[in-house]
């Protein structure tokens, strides 16, 4: 199908509106932001102020309503920065603020959700612990009712922009052991006994701060539960598709850059007197490469298209990311090789998008988790 069948009028300007801002604005000072690890907090209030960070999020709280390729346009003109670690921090309310708007209170989304779209506050999600990685219904964190107030104990862990968030969607057990016993806290970052460590140095996504995050006795108002006690687990997982839709588009755009990197080089390198695009071996291997990004895209697409007709596609947004990245890990692997040297350097774009990716296929849920999920399904 034509990609006109998913994307029309609004789409292309908006797509034209981002392109120009990341062109502008991101694209000259990236390589600074990723050597310094972090980009500049003001950047939160000119996306929010230019309407980027409330796509698709209610309007009565300062969003621009939009279907989920509005979502995806500005996903992919993001990560034409080169820099998935700006797109994950820029982004990391994408995966915060949901819950809030699906299962929270007029005055938790007027207090939580406005002044994040905004950009006038930085939102994190804590799911993942020290102990717990993929293994969501064993989370040890806990929340101990005392009358209007919960005592928060524990630790979250590779939490995207972590040292910087002024709230926390935060997973903690209110109940008993198992999926059964979590629930969803609002936790804000100056609550007495809250505390993060330095940024920790990861070999990607460089330009995003992350965090652990450590809770001594944090009192938190029962009025920041999301939705119903011990009904967590389920928000959680609501809550992945369209996070695992978000993984897909990035290690889609992540693959066609590489590609477009790997098919200019090939043009104007020479090597025994021609082009290395005038050895059939090189051809060869960009077309591979471009058919793999071609097919993953379409896949993607189409499973968005159904996600946003309200269609359950835990299975398919499950094979899509394992496939995406899957393509994303050969694409970027390829685009090196046909660097050669060059592609191994700090100022080649090919070498951070091959660095940037291999967290694609363990965030969200790793490739063994889908698997798992997608088994259920067909057998």
């Amino acid at each position: 199908m034509k990609s006109k069948i998913y994307f029309g009028k609004e789409h292309n300007l908006v797509r034209k509106s981002i392109r120009e801002f990341v062109k502008k604005e991101i694209i000259p000072n990236i390589d600074e932001w990723e050597e310094n690890g972090e980009f500049p907090k003001e950047l939160y209030k000119k996306t929010g102020r230019l309407g980027f960070l409330g796509t698709c999020y209610p309007e009565e709280y300062g969003g621009t309503p939009g279907d989920i390729f509005l979502k995806i346009v500005i996903l992919e003109e993001l990560m034409r920065s080169t820099s998935g670690g700006f797109v994950a921090g820029i982004g990391s309310l994408d995966i915060a603020i949901p819950p809030i708007i699906k299962n929270g209170t007029h005055e938790q989304k007027k207090r939580f959700v406005k002044p994040v779209i905004a950009g006038e506050k930085i939102a994190a999600l804590g799911i993942t612990e020290p102990d717990g990685g993929s293994d969501v219904a064993n989370i040890k964190t806990t929340a101990r009712k005392d009358g209007d107030y919960y005592i928060v104990n524990g630790s979250k862990t590779f939490i995207t922009s972590g040292v910087r968030a002024d709230q926390l969607t935060c997973a903690v057990r209110t109940g008993d052991d198992g999926a059964h016993g979590i629930s969803f806290l609002i936790i804000e970052s100056d609550t007495p006994g809250y505390s993060t460590s330095k940024k920790l140095k990861k070999t990607g996504w460089w330009a995003s701060d992350t965090a652990e995050i450590f809770f001594d006795d944090c009192r938190v108002p029962v009025v920041n539960l999301i939705g119903k006690e011990n009904h967590g687990f389920y928000y959680i997982m609501d809550n992945f598709q369209s996070e695992r839709l978000q993984v897909s588009v990035m290690a889609n755009m992540t693959a066609q850059i590489a590609l477009e990197q790997a098919m200019q080089y090939a043009k104007e390198r020479k090597a025994f007197d021609k082009p290395l695009a005038g050895f059939q071996v090189t051809r060869h291997k960009l077309v591979d490469m471009a058919t793999l990004v071609e097919v993953s895209r379409e896949f993607t697409y189409r499973i968005a298209a159904k996600i946003d007709t309200g269609e359950n596609q835990i299975k398919e947004i499950s094979m899509a990311k394992n496939f995406a990245c899957s393509v994303s890990d050969k694409v970027t692997y390829d685009a090196v090789q046909i660097f050669g040297g060059s592609g191994f350097m700090r100022e080649s774009i090919v070498e951070r998008l091959y660095r940037d990716n291999r967290i694609l296929s363990i965030g969200g849920g790793t490739t063994e988790i889908m698997k798992e999920i997608i088994s259920k399904f067909i057998l």
